[in-house]
């Protein structure tokens, strides 16, 4: 059985969008979010090859008359872009319209925009189901960057949007039935849950699987705040270590930043669908980029040389031929040489691999006097940076929440003396435990609360580790392996309506496993590189895997993220610290 495969099923959308329109000259009209959806999932010379030789945005103005061309209007359904379109059939440009959108439209625009197509213009209106970014194959995200609003709560526009999104990605796979559970600590957890399947139901008559089928599609709805832990963490494989130390956004990496850059080099794609270096080497670890990066560079100067020797009229034809591929290899080469000896500059500047190390055992294994040593050592280091030591802090606050010698304003004031933290940074120290402390989590994230994960811990210690900055694993792992194995507790992620939680809970009592075929996992606040990695060598045993997010957060997001979602009280007295420290 194939992986289910995000990337696949948009691309498969737009390569119906533009064989509807025929064999004529196509112009892809989309909206802000749509064009980076087909960004993400196709290269513009790839869509140039198939007769689409126009882009433009529905928001901007374009050129006045090109009666000539078709237009594929690709639009997510909403107020503005409707309006916009209504406009645009007034006085329409283009000879014909194609429109397509990623999700459910309501009959009344249909009606508004039937009333607005006085010149018959309109050729086809249809729902194609790809609202969301399709990241890797196995990984989504609703490009929300902050999903909370104040007191950690579901903004009622953002609840819709991600309904929206998750409905798109069952329909976009083929999915008319499926379990929906849900994180219970969490209430957004369950007002998502709630709310994604009475839409569904509604909608498409969406059905709930057959209570004596056990090999069944999982919808998994988990808070980020449950792992506050994983998105503070530094990271060492390619994807993640990009993303973490300078930002991935939509294929997309600024090097503008990066000392002695070239114009060229200012801004690159990163995109595994066409770039086969980055594509073997997602996971792989720092080290091994090194190596490998080098044997790139190897085979580089092997057709060089090979170019370089013109002979007769058979080499001019030879190098005409292969031109193409050797430009495209020397691109290739220079994109990853200069990420990787910006990466390798970051991480000896800044002592990145000291400051993963202490990371890695504050968080796996934590003697508290040696943790607290090494952190005070570190802040006084001047070559750490000050986003390092927040870090630290802020994984030291989690880790020893309830610890009977917590040292954590100590620490803080240790900072302050040595390194005068932003306000924002303050802040953030204050938010933190609000976001992810023990009073709201529901799982033991440092296996330190049962005999069971205790035991647990202890024999991954006896194990150990093939790289000691990469010890930690994410709860959504753990969450995954024991969905994977029937043993979820329904208790802690209930099913959406309880006569199948009871279904389940007899199956469970005649010692029948329900276990999944498929698991479709959304984590409300963002999701990390770091937890892509684990579920794709999930999915390299044969799992079956979505991971998605409203966001893909390196420390520098969730920071916004947390601070956004921060009770008012909790900022008003953070405000009250900072005068009284200034004064």
């Amino acid at each position: 059985m194939t992986n289910i495969n995000v990337i696949e099923a948009v691309r498969s959308y737009i390569n119906r969008m533009i064989e509807d329109c025929g064999s004529t000259i196509k112009g892809l009209v989309m909206d802000k979010e749509t064009a980076s959806i087909v960004s993400m999932v196709y290269a513009q010379s790839e869509i140039l090859q198939k007769e689409v030789f126009l882009f433009e945005r529905i928001d901007i103005a374009g050129q006045k008359s090109l009666k000539n061309l078709s237009a594929i209007c690709f639009l997510r359904p909403t107020d503005e872009n409707i309006q916009a379109l209504v406009r645009e059939l007034r006085e329409p440009k283009y000879g014909s319209y194609f429109i397509y959108f990623t999700n459910f439209v309501e009959m009344s625009d249909i009606k508004t925009l039937a009333e607005a197509d006085e010149f018959e213009c309109v050729r086809v209106v249809q729902e194609f189901y790809a609202d969301y970014l399709a990241i890797n194959p196995h990984l989504y995200s609703l490009n929300i960057p902050s999903t909370y609003q104040r007191n950690y709560e579901w903004n009622e526009n953002l609840l819709r949007r991600t309904v929206q999104g998750l409905m798109s990605l069952l329909l976009s796979l083929r999915k008319k039935s499926a379990t929906i559970r849900y994180q219970k600590s969490s209430t957004m957890a369950r007002s998502l849950a709630d709310k994604l399947f009475s839409t569904l139901k509604r909608q498409v008559d969406f059905t709930t699987p057959n209570p004596n089928d056990i090999n069944q599609t999982i919808v998994l709805i988990v808070d980020r705040r449950e792992d506050a832990i994983t998105p503070l963490l530094n990271q060492w494989t390619y994807q993640a270590m990009v993303h973490e130390l300078i930002g991935i956004k939509n294929n997309r990496v600024n090097l503008s930043q990066v000392p002695g850059i070239t114009k060229e080099l200012e801004e690159v794609v990163m995109n595994a669908e066409y770039d086969e270096f980055y594509g073997n080497n997602l996971y792989s670890n720092f080290g091994e980029i090194a190596t490998n990066i080098k044997g790139l560079m190897e085979h580089f100067q092997e057709k060089h040389k090979s170019q370089s020797k013109i002979e007769s009229i058979g080499d001019m034809k030879v190098f005409i031929e292969n031109y193409p591929q050797f430009k495209k290899l020397s691109g290739t080469v220079s994109k990853h040489v200069t990420i990787v000896s910006e990466l390798s500059r970051l991480v000896g500047q800044y002592h990145l691999l000291e400051v993963s190390e202490t990371e890695q055992h504050l968080v796996c294994q934590g003697d508290h006097n040696e943790v607290v040593q090494k952190i005070k050592r570190l802040i006084k280091d001047e070559k750490i940076r000050d986003v390092d030591v927040l870090r630290l802090l802020s994984l030291y606050a989690l880790r020893y929440e309830r610890h009977a010698s917590n040292e954590f304003n100590t620490l803080k004031y240790e900072a302050q003396k040595h390194r005068r933290l932003s306000d924002k940074h303050l802040h953030f120290l204050q938010a933190i435990l609000e976001y992810g402390g023990s009073k709201f989590r529901q799982a033991d994230l440092f296996n330190t609360q049962t005999p069971m994960a205790i035991t647990r811990q202890f024999i991954r210690g006896l194990r150990g580790v093939d790289n000691v900055y990469a010890q930690h694993v994410p709860l959504i792992k753990d969450l995954i392996d024991q969905l994977l194995r029937g043993k979820l507790k329904d208790t802690s992620y209930p099913n959406v309506s309880s006569k199948e939680q009871a279904t389940q809970q007899n199956l469970l009592q005649q010692g029948q496993t329900v276990k999944p075929s498929e698991i479709i996992v959304y984590v409300i606040g963002g999701v990390t590189y770091e937890e892509s990695y684990h579920i794709q060598m999930m999915n390299k045993q044969s799992a079956r895997i979505l991971l998605g997010g409203s966001y893909i957060h390196n420390f520098t997001s969730f920071i916004d993220e947390v601070l956004d979602g921060a009770p008012s009280s909790l900022s008003a007295a953070s405000n009250e610290l900072l005068s009284s420290k200034r004064r």
